[in-house]
């Protein structure tokens, strides 16, 4: 009997189907070469690794594949692809920190993919071409309330509703979309973007109940109406520090400052902070990206000056490089190594830090004034997790739930994900949350438990012979000038064209999984590369194979390895 290796199941990776080889089949290859099999110690293999833009995305998008589907123009495939795991692309290729970019292999030959640019391309065409998604399952039955209007919420209802359960989402907020619309200045994620991919998910019978503030959660919970329920709240509450002050002086926290301007705006699209009273000098105390939009936000509602204070160095801001940039292009100071140790009407006291050898700020006794006609905390945010209260079973730490790996907290059938739950705090992972909230409820109404797959090895540069790769760098997007976006809340970052898109796809080197480049069937000196049908690769001859290993040195993307020969 002939021995044959074929490709394992892609884990998620390019696939097949880029070229169209005549398929041979084992019995003509044997007739073509004398046998060699028995020369080898190694031999080589066909494997599919796991991408590292891929391993790097916290919604779980199968980043290679839709890239895959792109780079031939099938955007709507491409599109359909990210939507099996992520049901807002245009919002997420505006607001994500793209960590995929920060592990793609491409990042070391040239520069990264632009993956996150490519998204929103993908995301914008579907808008405009009035794409909806893929019809849901038959219904089953079940009923799910979700409670938060959010990432993380929408996410877990927009999966759910595929596999047919009903869904109610409750929010307390006017209009969806939590923080995503009341916490993300307009000039990052325009309303009318947000508002049609949230449309999507109502068009496909997710019910949305808002104005309605859940109180406490354990009525619902007895009330036999749901079958299942998954809190996502969000951190919506600004924490607050203990800052000495005088009576006439104006402090206000950085949520609630953007919830307001968010609000006034939602009429007509253009916030308007008046009622705000900011005053021409606005302190924003913080480091994150709540801080750098609250101080770019105050510049657009007036304020000639607008300083960021912070305790450590721009090194150890917590808020993304990018933020950082944009927000000193449109003239935000920056106060670094600094604290507010006194605030009365119009200044404030400043204390200068040093950072001792742990990197942790030290106070160093030297003061100075500030002239500040207000001053806005952006120190972090919490959950109100009061809806709890009463809830049999339920462990918080921290000031967040606690859940296990299925998103279930101590009480059966309650779930959480998203900001009130231990984790990072983006747009990203709480879109990652819903999804593998929405798994484990979904097995859980099935009497099951979801087990995540078995992640496959990851796909490393040094397997990857990146000379195939033409220097191509990543495609710019285009910005507002500085000078005229601190004046409107216009979109700063704008999107890629077609032309530029289709090429920042093609960038992409499959890392870790074959797409039928013909590499290894053309090279070999033995004919023991099989070309199956289209789509599905190739498969060794092993007995004609000698070993040599001339198909792993010229596989382009790294899918073949060595092995040696078993005993």
């Amino acid at each position: 009997m002939t021995a044959v290796s074929t490709p394992e199941t892609a884990p998620g990776g390019g696939g097949g189907g880029k070229l169209r080889p005549f398929a041979i089949t084992l019995d003509t290859a044997s007739s073509l070469v004398n046998k060699t099999g028995a020369w080898r110690v190694e031999r080589p293999v066909y494997r599919d690794f796991l991408p590292p833009c891929n391993d790097a995305c916290p919604a779980g998008e199968n980043v290679q594949k839709w890239l895959y589907n792109a780079e031939d123009g099938s955007y709507e495939r491409a599109w359909r692809t990210i939507m099996r795991d992520n049901p807002l692309p245009a919002v997420m290729g505006r607001v994500c920190y793209h960590p995929c970019e920060t592990a793609c292999n491409r990042g070391q030959v040239d520069e990264a993919v632009g993956i996150n640019a490519v998204e929103r391309f993908l995301g914008d065409q579907a808008l405009r071409q009035g794409w909806m998604p893929d019809p849901c399952e038959p219904d089953t039955g079940k009923r799910v309330l979700v409670v938060g209007a959010g990432p993380a919420g929408l996410s877990a209802a927009y999966q759910l509703r595929r596999r047919g359960h009903a869904v109610i989402i409750r929010d307390a907020a006017p209009k969806a979309g939590g923080m995503m619309r009341y916490g993300i200045p307009a000039y990052r994620l325009p309303r009318d973007v947000l508002d049609a991919e949230i449309a999507r998910i109502e068009a496909m019978g997710v019910r949305f109940i808002l104005d309605s503030r859940v109180d406490r959660i354990a009525p619902e919970l007895s009330s036999g109406e749901f079958d299942a329920v998954f809190l996502a709240i969000g951190a919506q509450v600004g924490r607050r520090a203990y800052i000495p002050a005088g009576d006439t002086a104006r402090i206000l926290d950085a949520v609630t400052m953007l919830k307001d301007v968010a609000g006034a705006g939602e009429a007509d699209g253009v916030p308007v902070g008046d009622q705000l009273m900011l005053g021409r000098r606005v302190v924003v105390y913080g480091g994150g990206n709540t801080a750098v939009d609250a101080a770019r936000t105050a510049r657009r509602l007036g304020a000639e000056e607008a300083i960021i204070v912070y305790r450590r160095t721009r090194e150890r801001m917590p808020a993304h490089d990018s933020e950082v940039v944009e927000a000193l292009e449109e003239g935000i100071q920056m106060r670094w190594l600094s604290t507010v140790q006194h605030a009365a009407a119009g200044q404030l006291r400043i204390e200068k830090m040093e950072l001792d050898e742990t990197g942790f700020p030290q106070p160093t006794g030297e003061f100075e004034d500030l002239a500040a006609d207000s001053l806005v905390l952006a120190l972090g945010q919490e959950s109100d997790l009061g809806l709890v209260d009463g809830v049999s079973g339920l462990t918080i730490k921290d000031g967040v739930v606690q859940v296990d790996e299925q998103f279930m907290t101590g009480h059966p059938g309650l779930f959480a994900g998203g900001d009130m739950v231990p984790s990072q705090r983006t747009v990203t992972v709480g879109i990652g949350h819903g999804k593998q909230a929405a798994r484990a409820i979904d097995a859980y109404l099935r009497g099951e438990v979801y087990r995540h797959p078995v992640r496959p090895r990851l796909a490393d540069i040094g397997a990857i012979n990146s000379w195939y790769y033409s220097d191509a760098p990543q495609q710019v997007r285009e910005r507002l000038e500085g000078a005229r976006r601190s004046q409107t809340f216009d979109e700063v970052v704008q999107g890629l064209g077609a032309d530029d898109a289709l090429f920042e796809a093609r960038r992409c080197m499959s890392c870790g999984n074959c797409f039928e480049c013909d590499n290894c069937y053309g090279v070999c000196p033995d004919n023991a590369v099989i070309k199956l049908e289209p789509g599905r690769r190739y498969a060794f001859n092993y007995d004609y194979c000698k070993g040599c290993g001339i198909c792993v040195e010229e596989c382009p993307c790294g899918a073949i390895e060595m092995v040696p020969e078993l005993s």
